[in-house]
């Protein structure tokens, strides 16, 4: 009745940052991947009351710590209130998209302009002025970051500070619920893909590997499931099979496969592949609403092979790893006279193409660690 979505349905109880705002997340993401603006239509009344609801359960656009918080981050806790507030803008930022996406202009606006003051207040009270954020965690900082919520000139330092915190860990993740799908993202759009793979790739506690070198098949509810020196966690709550840390799948798929879509509804693709780690070769398919796009490469050290299959009615923009641009082949000829490829430019350790529905196999020089 107070426009606040629950912590869970059909339940309900409370609400909960980063839970209850899957009332907003769920619909974006939905349409992002589908292309279907009904959903935002549908629920569009209700998203915009928990907005209405957060502003006015806050002081001066900073909300009050509650919730569960970064739950199960590993001797890391994140002040809840950080939280509420990074969520509230967040959330009001993907508002402001699927606003403009059902046509909803001053709505849009009106959502964007809120975004700005939100991002604003959360400078105002969490953030120093050498960039260190309240709270000081991993999670601190990767929401900071992910969620768009620090000027320019403070991003830097709050870079700087993560990979610290990271490496204060060993190189070990500590993040809960809230930042564990933040942190691979992030670290890559920070050009840190080094440190991702090494995350990913960790065998000892806390992190993926340790898992599954106990035997795991799912994803555990928790990072401390099962140890060697205290053994099963608490029955009451540990579930060997959750999603919340498995959200590192879709990193792999977007950053190692490379398949993401530019837009919603993957009309337009980003065929983007980042090998790294030690990783030799990486294959994935993903049976989109337009049909199957599908990834393979391979990588010997010193040659990269990429296959890339595209489905009908469809573009993409494909970088292809490399360190010789003009020495990229398709199908055995130069790519830049290629049949359906269209090159577009240079980038860092990259040719970028662009692509229609096919097959396509590329050859490319390229060097581990590139």
């Amino acid at each position: 009745s107070d426009g606040a979505y629950s912590e869970f349905a059909p339940r309900g109880g409370g609400s909960s940052p980063g839970w209850s705002d899957a009332g907003i997340i769920c619909p974006w993401t939905l349409w992002r991947v589908y292309g279907d603006t009904g959903i935002i239509e549908r629920h569009y009344d209700g998203m915009a009351r928990w907005i209405e609801h957060c502003a006015k359960n806050s002081n001066e656009l900073v909300r009050p710590g509650y919730g569960f918080g970064d739950w199960l981050n590993v001797r890391a806790n994140m002040p809840k209130d950080v939280i509420a507030t990074a969520y509230f803008a967040y959330s009001t930022k993907l508002m402001s998209e699927m606003a403009d996406a059902i046509g909803r202009k001053d709505d849009a606006a009106k959502y964007r302009d809120l975004f700005g003051r939100i991002k604003a207040a959360f400078n105002r009270v969490y953030v120093g002025q050498d960039g260190k954020i309240k709270g000081d965690t991993q999670t601190t900082y990767l929401m900071a970051l992910g969620f768009d919520l620090l000027p320019l000139d403070k991003r830097a330092a709050a870079e700087k500070r993560l990979i610290e915190l990271i490496e204060a860990r060993k190189r070990h993740i500590s993040t809960g619920f809230l930042g564990v799908n933040l942190a691979l993202p992030v670290l890559t759009s920070m050009g840190k893909l080094d440190v991702a793979y090494q995350l990913l790739q960790n065998e000892t506690y806390p992190s993926w590997g340790y898992s599954v070198k106990q035997g795991a098949t799912t994803i555990w509810e928790r990072w401390d499931g099962w140890t060697e020196d205290r053994g099963f966690q608490d029955p009451g709550m540990n579930s060997f099979n959750h999603y919340a840390y498995g959200s590192c799948g879709q990193w792999m798929f977007s950053t190692m496969a490379g398949i993401d879509t530019d837009g919603p509804g993957f009309e337009k693709l980003v065929i983007r592949p980042r090998p790294g780690g030690g990783i030799k070769y990486c294959e994935a398919s993903y049976d989109s609403i337009r049909g199957r796009i599908a990834t393979r490469w391979e990588a010997d050290g010193k040659e990269l092979r990429l296959k890339v299959v595209i489905p009908a009615n469809v573009t993409a923009t494909i970088w292809v790893p490399t360190s010789d641009s003009a020495g990229v082949t398709e199908a055995g000829a130069p790519a830049r006279k290629a049949e359906g490829l269209k090159f577009l430019r240079d980038e860092p350790g990259a040719a970028v193409f662009e692509a229609g529905s096919g097959s396509y196999e590329f050859k490319s020089a390229w060097k581990a660690g590139q």
